[in-house]
């Protein structure tokens, strides 16, 4: 019979539970994977800033992308070797030995590297990608883990780690024979790929014990997984082998990754460190105070919003709207509440005023900001409250995330919006003047559009000689009130590359002009980065 504890543990630490327990290794692969989502792609500098960011937060393993891909993804690959102390630094590749070779030019200055090798082992994989048969693949396996483990031998503190692509639809009797004689070809890390999301819990629970179980030297390395979330189930895939024996979870920030995304790693981490009383023979050494400032990081520089009711870091994991909700935090806060958001880098729980809420929340809300009233006010100013609540459905402190947006984007600024003026009407078609700052000072074009945002693009289009095609547009208030800051996101189009752009101010044509530009400098660096 399982036993469950109904209630946070509020008077323990991490430190109560670590005598006897297992280390998970976190590997991340927000640089490798998460970037593979659609308009992600990230320049040298913004890599390097997460890079240095995850090592804030303490994560075992970086994998900081895939070298033979690019000479851009080389260079960031072997920027965050040279200068990112603390996790091992980990360059994918294929079981070619050109990948393996240039993954270890690119980390084998790093104090602590790795070389991550991979090859399909499922049917499906071998017969329509590799086109190859069983037995060339096991051979091609072997000899690329030998060839990475050549390549280690002189470094003080080099692993190599390989992945049978695509594990969950492989035939067992034939994935247990390639782990086995990778890891006797020198691999001590075997990660378990569940590629396409394919398996449900008790699968893949069964495939990693049955790994266990027939593979004779899995003691000899440590068995990692890689769960994609298709079904939606890669963090419950993943703690399911953290409990049949794998000890190291590969994942991404906010989920991140390939179609639906990877394994969640503030989701895993968060699981093994809340529910202490069930994962108790686990731990990770994740400093959580990160989780929330790095999701952020990741969410800003990507251009990818986080969605409002993800788990741990989404805008509502911790904002109660309901009034017996709010009247139960503002009692207990473990009434509803099974983390602490100070635990994670929130600065504390939401109470969202809204037509639910309760006369308890708002005289809350009353005495943070100073006022203290008799019942008798509380309940006129309860009756004005609900009238406005019922017109603005919301009412809540300004968010002021995300002001100084602009100034964390660095990518090189060819151009710089000096100024811009708007001449529009119900009558008239709309003109938009720019002034933008360039190399030989400041160039003026106007152009008329189909609206002012549109003739502002037309306009810096005319100045900067590059026409793109703007396929999402996007905006939102960062805060509320008639001089609210709007952020607007964007994303356009340049031979097939997707580049996304990012620009706020409390005027909306001014936030647009600017986020057009900021994606202007990113194609153009991108570019000369070849």
């Amino acid at each position: 019979m399982i036993t469950i504890n109904r209630y946070p543990l509020e008077d323990t630490t991490v430190d109560d539970f670590e005598s006897n327990q297992e280390k998970v290794y976190i590997f991340d692969t927000t640089l490798r994977d998460a970037e593979q989502t659609p308009g992600a792609a990230l320049g040298i500098e913004e890599k390097l800033e997460i890079a240095k960011h995850l090592a804030r937060l303490n994560v075992d393993v970086i994998e900081a992308g895939f070298p033979i891909s690019s000479p851009g993804d080389f260079d960031a690959v072997q920027r965050i070797a040279d200068e990112v102390k603390g996790p091992e630094i980990c360059a994918l590749s294929r079981v070619v030995e050109k990948d393996i070779t240039a993954a270890w030019k690119a980390i084998q200055d790093a104090p602590r590297a790795r070389i991550h090798t991979f090859v399909g082992t499922s049917n499906i994989h071998m017969e329509r990608i590799t086109r190859t048969t069983p037995e060339r693949t096991l051979e091609m396996a072997v000899d690329a883990v030998a060839y990475a483990k050549s390549l280690c031998a002189e470094h003080p503190d080099a692993t190599v780690e390989f992945s049978p692509m695509d594990a969950g639809r492989t035939e067992l009797s034939y994935l247990y024979k390639v782990v086995e004689a990778t890891i006797a070809a020198g691999a001590t890390v075997v990660n378990i790929p569940e590629t396409v999301g394919w398996t449900v819990p008790a699968e893949f629970g069964n495939l990693i014990a049955g790994i266990k179980e027939n593979v004779s030297n899995i003691d000899d390395a440590v068995i990692s997984v890689h769960c994609h979330n298709d079904l939606g189930l890669a963090v419950a895939n993943s703690l399911i082998a953290i409990e049949q024996g794998a000890r190291q979870v590969e994942c991404t920030i906010n989920g991140l990754g390939e179609r639906a995304g990877n394994t969640s790693l503030e989701e895993v981490v968060m699981a093994i460190r809340t529910r202490r009383d069930y994962f108790k023979a686990y731990y990770t050494e994740i400093n959580a105070k990160e989780i929330v400032p790095i999701s952020r990081r990741v969410s800003r520089t990507m251009g990818i919003s986080v969605q409002p009711n993800k788990a741990i870091v989404g805008e509502n994991a911790f904002a109660h709207s309901s009034g017996i909700h709010q009247d139960g935090i503002i009692k207990s806060r473990v009434t509803f509440e099974i983390i602490d958001p100070k635990e994670i880098g929130w600065k504390e729980s939401q109470l969202i005023l809204s037509p639910r809420s309760g006369r308890n929340a708002l005289r809350h809300r009353l005495s943070e900001l100073g006022y203290e009233l008799d019942p008798e006010q509380l309940e006129k100013v309860y009756e004005r409250f609900l009238r406005v609540a019922d017109k603005k459905k919301a009412i809540h402190d300004a968010d002021l995330e995300a002001i100084m947006s602009d100034e964390i984007r660095a990518v090189p600024s060819t151009f710089e919006l000096d100024y811009i003026q708007v001449v529009s009407g119900t009558r008239i078609s709309s003109t938009t003047t720019v002034g933008i700052r360039t190399e030989e000072g400041i160039v003026e074009n106007a152009s008329t559009g189909d609206g002012p945002v549109d003739a502002a693009f037309k306009a810096i289009n005319q100045i900067v000689k590059i026409k793109l095609n703007l396929i999402d547009y996007q905006i939102r208030s960062v805060t509320e009130g008639e001089d609210a800051i709007g952020e607007v996101t964007l994303k356009v189009q340049d031979n097939g590359h997707i580049i996304t752009g990012n620009g706020a101010s409390t005027d909306i044509i001014e936030a647009s002009a600017k986020a057009y530009i900021h994606a202007v400098n990113k194609l153009i660096h991108l570019r000369s980065e070849g």
